[in-house]
C-alpha cells in the first residue's frame, strides 16, 4: 500500500503531538468500549453493560486531561488499570473463551512505550518492567480466576458467535498493539531523522567560517588531502586584501567585516564549482582550484577586477579596496605545503611589486 505525501504528514505530526497521539489512542480505546456496549446490552449481561458504560465516561475523561495540557502519563495509569479491571469482570461474568483477557498481554509493550516516552531517568524502565511483570500475573491470575468461578452468564450462543466475539477481541488487541508499533517506528523514524539533521548543521557549524561563510581552515585541509591522494591536477591561490589594516584602523572592525564579508561572496561567485575557498587566516583567503592553471589564473583576474571595481559602504562612507593574488600549480612529488609556499611567495612578491595583481608561474621573475 502506497503511502500519501498527506498521509505521511499527518502521521508525523501526530508522532510529533503528544495530546493528537495519545488522544488517537484513547479514542479507539473508547470506540471499542462503546462497541462492546452494545454487545452485552444486546446478550443482556448488565454488568458489562454498566462497566463499559463507566469505561467511555473513563475516557472522555482522560480525553479532557489529554487536551488540558497535562502529562499524558496519568492516563497511561489509568487505561492500564482500567484494561485489567474489565479483563478480570469479563472472565467473571462471561469466561474465558471469548477472549477478553488477551487484552492484559496488549498491556506489556503498551507499557514500556509509554514509560519509555513519557518517564525521565532509568527509573523508567524498572517501571515498564515492574508493570510488564504485574500484567503477567493478572493474566495468570484472570485465568485461574475463571477457572475456579466459572461464567455467572451462560450465554446461548452458537459456536460460530462465540468464535466471533474471540475474533473481535483478537483484531482489537493486534490493532491496537500495530498501532502502538507504528508510533513507535514512526518516531524512531523522526528522532532519526532529527539527528541527521542536527548532525549536519553541527558538522556544517564546524567546517565554515562565521563571518565569510567560508570553509575555514580545518575543512580546507581536508579537501587538500583528498586533492593530493586523487593524484589529479589542482593550483592554488592565495588571496590578500591589500591595506586591510588600515581599514580597520580608519573605519572600524565592522567595516573590516564587511569588506571580508562581501569580497568572500565575490570569490566565491567566480569559483562555484571549479572549488573550495577558505578563509585562512586573517584576512587571506585560500583558494582550491580543480580548474587548469591557465583557467585559474583568468579566474584569479577576474577576481581581481570584481574587488577593485567593487563599492563598500559603512556609514554612508564608500571604500575601495583592492585584492592581490598567488597562484601555483601543484606539480607531481610535491606536497601540499609545497604549493602552498609557492602561492604564499608569490602573493608575497605582488605585495612588495604594487599589490591589486595577479602573480603567476608564467610571471615570476
Amino acid at each position: 500500500m502506497k503511502i500519501t505525501p498527506d498521509t505521511r504528514r499527518y502521521f508525523e505530526k501526530m508522532v510529533e503531538t503528544d495530546t493528537l497521539k495519545y488522544s488517537l489512542i484513547t479514542y479507539c480505546i473508547l470506540t471499542v468500549h462503546v462497541i462492546l456496549f452494545v454487545l452485552f446490552l444486546f446478550l443482556h449481561v448488565m454488568p458489562l453493560v454498566l462497566f463499559n458504560i463507566g469505561s467511555v465516561c473513563i475516557y472522555l475523561y482522560c480525553t479532557r486531561i489529554l487536551k488540558s495540557g497535562e502529562s499524558p502519563i496519568r492516563v497511561f495509569y489509568i487505561t492500564y488499570l482500567e484494561i485489567i479491571a474489565y479483563s478480570f469482570v469479563a472472565a467473571i461474568c462471561v469466561g474465558w473463551r471469548f477472549g477478553f483477557s488477551q487484552y492484559i498481554i496488549g498491556l506489556i509493550p503498551f507499557g514500556y512505550y509509554m514509560c519509555y516516552t513519557l518517564i525521565e531517568g532509568n527509573r523508567k524502565y524498572f517501571i515498564a518492567t515492574a508493570l510488564g511483570f504485574f500484567a503477567f500475573f493478572c493474566f495468570i491470575g484472570c485465568r485461574m480466576l475463571s477457572l475456579y468461578t466459572g461464567a455467572i452468564y451462560e450465554m446461548d450462543l452458537p459456536p460460530v458467535g462465540e468464535l466471533m466475539i474471540y475474533i473481535f477481541n483478537s483484531i482489537c488487541n493486534f490493532t491496537f498493539l500495530l498501532m502502538v508499533s507504528l508510533i513507535f517506528i514512526m518516531e524512531m523514524q523522526a528522532a532519526t531523522t532529527k539527528l541527521s539533521s542536527q548532525n549536519t548543521i553541527l558538522d556544517k557549524l564546524a567546517s565554515i567560517d562565521p563571518l565569510t561563510g567560508l570553509y575555514n581552515r580545518r575543512s580546507m585541509q581536508v579537501f587538500l588531502n583528498h586533492a593530493l591522494e586523487s593524484g589529479e591536477n589542482f593550483c592554488l591561490v592565495m588571496c590578500d586584501i591589500d591595506n586591510f589594516k588600515r581599514v580597520n584602523d580608519t573605519y572600524g572592525h565592522d567595516s573590516g567585516d564587511v569588506v571580508l564579508k562581501e569580497i568572500s561572496k565575490i570569490i566565491q561567485q567566480q569559483v562555484k564549482d571549479h572549488g573550495y575557498v577558505c578563509r585562512w587566516g586573517g584576512e587571506e583567503i585560500l583558494i582550491l582550484s580543480n580548474a587548469p592553471l591557465d583557467y585559474t589564473c583568468q579566474m584569479a583576474e577576474t577576481i581581481r577586477r570584481s574587488v577593485e571595481s567593487f563599492l563598500f559602504y559603512f556609514n554612508e562612507t564608500i571604500v575601495h579596496c583592492t585584492l592581490t593574488l598567488g597562484t601555483a600549480s601543484h606539480r607531481d612529488g610535491e606536497t601540499v605545503e609545497d604549493t602552498i609556499m609557492h602561492a604564499d611567495s608569490r602573493l608575497y612578491y605582488g605585495k612588495q611589486n604594487g599589490k591589486n595583481r595577479v602573480v603567476s608561474p608564467y610571471d615570476t621573475p
